[in-house]
């Protein structure tokens, strides 16, 4: 597995960006439901962050991911240049708009909420300019 992955801040990189969080987490040793929560969670912020901090905004640039793996955990993170988002500032589904039927919910959110419930740990960081998203899957499962 190679140590980081910059991409361009489109669409089409998600592939590779999935590829790449993937053989992090068989690197890591994580179970394949643990690989598949650690994926989709990536894969939700990443495409956010290529759709709204990117496309609408009329930018471009890269995304770098940068994977660790020590004795506890898989980190992963993103990071990027596009506008400032911090996703948990987000305001997101409750459990009665989860259980409505889908034409009844409102827009929005879901993604979101799916990326922060599916790792075990989420931090967002903006520092000098640059947004840093970062997943935390243990390895270890008492160490949560």
């Amino acid at each position: 597995m190679q140590p980081s992955l910059k991409v361009p801040a489109t669409l089409d990189s998600l592939s590779k960006i999935a590829e790449y969080v993937l053989a992090a987490t068989a690197s890591a040793g994580l179970d394949k439901k643990a690989a598949y929560r650690c994926r989709l969670a990536v894969d939700e912020i990443a495409t956010n962050i290529i759709s709204y901090g990117y496309d609408q905004a009329g930018y471009t640039g890269v995304l770098h991911l940068q994977a660790d793996i020590d004795e506890q955990a898989l980190t992963i993170s993103i990071e990027d240049t596009g506008l400032a988002y911090n996703p948990c500032e987000t305001k997101l589904p409750d459990k009665d708009e989860l259980n409505m039927p889908l034409e009844e919910r409102s827009m929005g959110g879901l993604g979101i909420y799916l990326a922060l419930h599916e790792v075990d740990k989420f931090i967002y960081e903006r520092i000098n300019g640059k947004n840093r998203n970062i997943f935390i899957m243990y390895r270890i499962p008492s160490a949560q």
